[in-house]
């Protein structure tokens, strides 16, 4: 169904009501102040009334206001609000829903009418209503000829519906006298009445099907769940953090192929299998197999026998599809249609949830489908029993209750039943009942926290069926202590009787919850009674569900699919395996479960463990996006063979490590995993291990450009603070990601001993044992590809970065790995063995690795080669340590021919690479026998060098190559690089031995700026600034002769991508222009928002900008921004201002005058601009700011206020004013 229209409603309507409660409260004198603490109005009697602050209360309801104050301070004023909001929204929406459908006795709409918008139709049948609601019919029409009371009336005709539909439902309708009665929102007639979203927003197709009061609650609850997921959950915010309404096709699938197969498995040839599109034919057995199941299946089996339980129901989406289900097997046993609902709601359909609310939609909806076949189903006197409860907490005084009770009638009491008195002894407290009692209770004094997770002995199950219905008579026949215990005691022993059954069909979308949002009592809970599925709710579920199951049971779920694969979830994969066997299962597509956005599947398992087994599987993985999934199921349950439907047994998933449920497997790649005829395991050969975790990589990890490199290990072998590290990144094979430089003074210490305020350990410092050894690294984190690189000496790796070095079995094995590893058939089976995004070092050392001599010796040789070519990729951009220059500054006459070139060659190197992975792909492809994988052409996601962007497109790949070269002349100019020096030549900090460089004729070709402050201006104000000294370079590089020509073409280039050409700009101009408008916000993306050149700036107008080289910046940098740049460009903008304010006196024409003024604005706006800079930028420089290089570019660029600009989007907060 649409829910866009529910989508948009719901939360509003939460806010809405939530609002119209408190309005009302407010009334009561029961509020909250600022900080949630409970305000209790003080009561002034006033004779028939009692006043509460500015409001009154009719005497005689008194008494339900002091309950919702008792209520209050149990529960919490912000709990006692969501409830009483959630309780008149679901008592709305279930009164809509019936009126829509005709269910209303009286036949006409409570909240709507039919031709009038906005109207009530009850109103204008009041004496018909009043009849049938057994109200008094005079005074009402009374009051509706008064003209002025159709508000009152309207409240007394709803609440006397709540009353009228009590009788059938009183779990969603309460009795007379409730107190919420009280709360029941102000202003319902009126048109912005809480009640018009719910009938004006949600048209009325929309309310066809009764699943649209679980949609209803699912989006009501979202903001709510928003609020508390990711965080430890409390008690009673498991509902909201856990609750998702699960879509339609999957809930047939999950009935149909359990509550269904139940009855398939022994009448085969029933009519029940055309009325169920999801169900999937079991695949064809082995004779052994077939004598197996023959021997273990019943030969017949009653309708009314047949129990379907689902312990986390929710609003009942699964049960009213069991009930469709049910109520055509008991059809075509001939059982007459009106007769059927009842049997069905109180033999076969049982449900469990911790959550009221839903439980109550469950019920509603149980009630709704009965309605359809059986018009007398609410009628009084049926009392109907559901067997779907909402599970609650013993908080009884149990003395008392089973005093009242008086169960074996013990204490003879009068009429009036008053003879109970303190301190009598309790009676047959040795009774059975007694004990039974008093044992069931202790078993729930943490239902709302544990649920259906709670066991209760199956052995109790008689008993407590018997005393269930020794309580219902007490409830119908006792004096009125007992009814009043009975009705105490009742959901109590119903909910252990339902948790104590066995039942043939258990199907389930339980709740997902990770162990880190579990509060302390759930956790303990999980690692005492599930210790095999502890790591998630959803595995608890699953484990405490079979439990549930009988030898012929069937279990039917969806769940997230990681325990199917990954290792947290190995021991209960490996419980299943040995104890059950898997009938079918769909694996969906990774984004396609709309409501939660996670990658599930749903299966259904038999309690028998037969081996050889064929279950029926369908991978969805290749169909994208929610709208293809059940299509896709619908072709693969209709179809004989398709590509994406497969017949796998346990038997299979024996062979593999950790027993994934890899049932697309071929048996010729699953026998790989024996480890032998020339296959080894992986791990055999190296040390696959996982990376260190800091504790807090924002304080030790540093990008390497943002440290005093000098202080390095690349620089220094002893004494040094950094060294290289490995921190994952992108997808990346062959070679690269290598930019982080990790804090490792005194061998680690900071780092080893990084603890918390209680002392705790923040750090793992795990896997050093093998650090600055040669390794190869994934990232541990990959949505699509394994990205493996080779690193050579001297790295340590983080945990998003885990690694294996090799064991040095023969020589050059690390690159026979790196091969192997980067080949298309390692990747298919990695991710075969691990489909989350997740790639774990198990996976990885689990492995099969072909091993013969030739194969290794073509493998290095092409490895070699793959790595040399991506160094080289690697090294052509300033992000490398290992960059020299750009490629593009040769021996070439001309700026053009030398770009040419270097397209000619990049493309060179993308097709040789793409060779060479093409072959390394095909022998690994033969030696595994992976067919499809044979001469498959690589795209341009599987080539991964930086240069592949050439092959898109040239004009965009020259105009890069032209910004990455002034990026480079930038860095000449402050002495970053040097024409007469390879690579990088100054990085230190502070200055500190710059002037050394400069004696040693480090910058003789071409000179550093002497103080590292560039003057970045869209104009020609200084004569060294940016632009003129990029023009200086180029005429150094190719010569007087080309120099304009070269010019040209920088300019041609950045037109082609990085800005946009301007008509009539000379070349010069165009670079000015890229120069002050975009060379910074390019710079920033290179250095990933840690940049290297500091834009110091004084504000929109851009009056003035400068760079400044951070490794350069000392103390005195900004006295002298001032004194050389800043004060007197102030002198210049005064003199331009007065030139234009003299020639505006002259001005010979209105053209010429409107001309100068502009020009003049112009001017006192750069002025005002610099003046306002030049005074703070006084103030800063006489603090005589220094900086440390190994806080890093974050912490340092933030201590200069809005002297710099893009503080925020660098430091992540606003610029500070000190």
């Amino acid at each position: 169904m649409n829910t866009s229209n529910i989508k948009k409603y719901a939360p509003v309507a939460r806010k809405q009501f939530r609002d119209a409660v408190m309005q009302k409260l407010t009334t009561l004198g029961i509020e909250a102040d600022k900080k949630g603490n409970l305000q209790i109005a003080q009561a002034t009697d006033l004779g028939d009334s009692v006043r509460y602050g500015q409001f009154s209360l009719d005497k005689s309801l008194a008494s339900r206001r002091e309950r919702l104050v008792k209520r209050a301070e149990k529960q919490g004023y912000d709990v006692l609000v969501e409830h009483i909001a959630y309780t008149w929204f679901n008592r709305f929406c279930a009164i809509r829903y019936m009126e829509l459908h005709g269910y209303l006795d009286h036949g006409f709409r409570m909240l709507s009418h039919p031709t009038l918008e906005g109207g009530f139709e009850v109103l204008d049948h009041v004496p018909e209503v009043a009849d049938a609601l057994g109200l008094d019919k005079a005074r009402l029409v009374e009051m509706k000829l008064a003209g002025d009371r159709d508000e009152e009336l309207y409240r007394e005709l709803l609440l006397a519906q709540c009353h009228a539909l009590h009788g059938a439902m009183p779990f969603l309708f309460e009795a007379v006298n409730d107190e919420i009665e009280l709360v029941l929102p102000d202003n319902l007639t009126r048109t912005d009445s809480i009640l018009r979203g719910l009938v004006d927003t949600i048209p009325d197709e929309d309310w066809e099907q009764v699943e649209v009061i679980g949609w209803l609650y699912q989006f009501y609850i979202s903001e709510k769940k928003d609020d508390v997921i990711g965080k430890v959950v409390k008690s009673e915010d498991i509902p909201a953090a856990t609750q998702l309404f699960t879509p339609n096709w999957i809930v047939q699938y999950l009935v149909q192929n359990s509550v269904g197969r139940q009855w398939l498995q022994i009448y085969p040839d029933s009519s029940l299998k055309g009325k169920m599109p999801y169900y999937i034919e079991p695949a064809e057995q082995t004779p052994e197999v077939q004598a197996q199941l023959a021997a273990i299946t019943p030969s017949s089996i009653e309708p009314e026998s047949i129990k379907v339980l689902d312990p986390a129901c929710g609003s009942g989406h699964i049960l009213t599809e069991a009930y469709n289900v049910l109520k055509a097997i008991y059809e075509e046993r001939g059982y007459r249609t009106r007769d059927i609902p009842q049997l069905i709601l109180e033999n076969n359909i049982f449900g469990l949830d911790i959550d009221d609310r839903a439980a109550q939609l469950s019920g509603f909806a149980m009630l709704m489908l009965a309605r359809q076949d059986d018009r007398r189903i609410l009628s009084p006197g049926r009392g109907v029993r559901l067997n779907i409860v909402s599970l609650q907490e013993s908080k009884l005084d149990i003395a008392e209750v089973w005093t009242k009770l008086n169960f074996h009638q013990q204490v003879q009491r009068g009429s009036m039943g008053d003879m109970f008195t303190q301190g009598t002894a309790l009676a047959n407290t040795d009774s059975a009942e007694y004990k039974l009692l008093m044992r069931t209770l202790a078993l729930f004094t943490s239902a709302k926290t544990l649920g259906s997770l709670i066991q209760v002995p199956q052995e109790d199950e008689a008993a407590l069926k018997a005393f269930l219905d020794g309580l219902y008579r007490l409830a119908i026949e006792g004096d009125i202590q007992q009814k009043e215990a009975a009705t105490e005691l009742i959901p109590y022993i119903q909910q252990a009787w339902i948790l104590a059954q066995r039942y043939d069909a258990v199907v389930a979308n339980p709740p997902y919850m990770g162990g880190k949002g579990m509060n302390g009592e759930l956790k303990e809970f999980a690692e005492i009674n599930f210790s095999k599925a502890k790591s998630d709710l959803f595995s608890l579920f699953i484990e405490r569900s079979i439990s549930f199951c009988h030898q012929n049971s069937i279990l039917s779920m969806i769940t997230p699919y990681v325990w199917m694969f990954i290792g947290s979830f190995e021991d209960l994969r490996k419980e299943i395996l040995r104890r059950h066997s898997i009938s079918t299962l769909i694996q969906l597509e990774y984004n396609a479960f709309a409501p939660a956005c996670i990658p599930v599947a749903a299966f259904t398992l038999t309690q028998d463990s037969l081996r050889e087994y064929k279950g029926t599987f369908i991978k969805l993985s290749d169909f994208k996006g929610v709208d293809s999934q059940s299509p896709k199921v619908l072709e693969a349950v209709g179809r004989e063979k398709c590509s994406w439907k497969y017949i796998a047994s346990n038997s299979l998933f024996d062979t593999l490590p950790g027993n994934p449920l890899l049932y697309w497997v071929s048996q010729e790649l699953s026998k790989t995993f024996n480890y032998n005829n020339g296959f080894e395991k992986l791990g055999e050969l190296c040390s696959p291990r996982k990376g260190m975790a800091t504790g807090d990589n924002n304080k030790f990890v540093r990008y390497w450009n943002e440290v005093d490199f000098s202080r390095s290990s690349l620089n220094i072998d002893n004494e040094y603070s950094w060294v290289p590290y490995n921190n994952g990144g992108e997808y990346r094979k062959w070679y690269g990601n290598i930019d982080r430089f990790i804090y490792w003074k005194d061998d680690g210490f900071a780092i080893k001993n990084f603890k918390d305020e209680n002392g705790k350990l923040r750090s793992r410092p795990q896997g050093l044992d093998l650090k600055f050894k040669e390794m190869l690294s994934w990232t541990s984190l990959s949505s699509t590809y394994l990205g493996v690189r080779y690193y050579p000496n001297g790295f340590i790796s983080d945990q998003n970065g885990n690694f294996l070095v090799p064991n040095n079995r023969f020589e050059n094995d690390i690159y026979f790995i790196l091969g192997w590893l980067c080949s298309s058939t390692a990747n298919r089976i990695v991710k075969m063995l691990n489909p989350t995004m997740h790639i774990l070092v198990s996976n990885i050392s689990n492995l099969p690795i072909p091993m013969d001599e030739v194969t290794i010796k073509e493998v290095c040789d092409i490895t070699r080669r793959c790595i040399d070519i991506s160094k080289t990729d690697w090294d052509k951009y300033e992000s490398s340590w290992g960059f020299i220059r750009p490629a593009i500054i040769t021996s070439q006459i001309d700026l053009k021919s030398a770009v040419l070139l270097e397209i000619k060659n990049c493309k060179s190197m993308v097709n040789e690479l793409k060779r060479l992975e093409q072959r390394n792909n095909d022998i690994f492809a033969l030696k595994f026998g992976v067919s499809d994988l044979l001469g498959y052409e690589l795209t341009s996601d599987d080539i991964t060098l930086n240069v592949k962007e050439v092959m898109l497109s040239t004009e965009i790949f020259s105009s890069k190559l032209i910004t990455e070269l002034l990026s480079y002349i930038v860095g000449t100019q402050m002495g970053r690089y040097s024409l007469d020096r390879e690579g990088l030549v100054y990085a230190h900090e502070g200055n500190k031995g710059f002037s050394d460089l400069v004696e040693e004729g480090a910058y003789k070709t071409f000179p550093a700026d002497e103080d590292g402050i560039l003057p970045l201006m869209d104009s020609n104000w200084f004569d060294d600034d940016v632009t003129a000294r990029v023009k200086e370079f180029v005429r150094t590089v190719w010569g007087e002769e080309h120099l304009q020509e070269n010019l040209d073409f920088i300019a041609e280039s950045l037109c082609l991508y990085a800005i946009k050409p301007k008509k009539g700009e000379s070349s010069l101009d165009t670079i000015r222009r890229y120069l002050s408008t975009q060379f910074w916000k390019d710079h920033l993306k290179m250095y990933k928002k840690r940049p290297i050149y500091w834009l110091f700036s004084s504000g929109k107008e851009k009056a003035f900008e400068c760079l400044v080289y951070l490794h350069r910046y000392n103390e005195g940098t900004l006295s002298r921004m001032r004194t050389e740049y800043v004060v007197p460009l102030l002198a210049r903008y005064q003199g331009n201002i007065d030139l234009v304010n003299d020639q505006l006196k002259n001005a010979e024409s209105g053209a010429a005058t409107t001309r100068l003024k502009k020009e003049l604005d112009g001017l006192s706006k750069k002025f005002n601009e610099l003046r306002s800079f030049d005074d703070r930028l006084r103030h800063y420089a006489d603090r005589r700011i220094t900086i440390d290089l190994d806080d890093g570019v974050k912490v340092n660029y933030g201590k200069f206020g809005d002297l710099l600009a893009d503080v925020k989007a660098i430091t992540g907060s606003a610029p500070q004013e000190e």
